[in-house]
């Protein structure tokens, strides 16, 4: 399993992420975006996933992987 963190433009789109990954029975929490990583609302989502992870909506605004400490972007919108 893989840890991740999502960021969001609104606290919306993370509540609705952490909704969509519970449906997938997916471990996820929301909480407060780690100060490495930049965010509108200020509030992410970190979920465990292997392979296949929730859809992406119009609110997500990044998508990182965390690997020994470190913040690997996967996706990011582009502005």
């Amino acid at each position: 399993m893989m840890t991740y963190i999502a960021t969001f433009y609104s606290h919306y789109g993370a509540i609705q992420f952490r909704k969509n990954c519970e449906k997938m029975k997916l471990d996820a929490v929301i909480m407060p975006v780690p100060r490495n990583l930049s965010s509108s609302c200020g509030t992410c989502v970190r979920f465990e996933a292997e392979g296949e992870f929730p859809e992406k909506n119009e609110e997500t605004e990044q998508i990182v992987r965390v690997e020994k400490g470190e913040y690997i972007c996967i996706f990011h919108a582009e502005e």
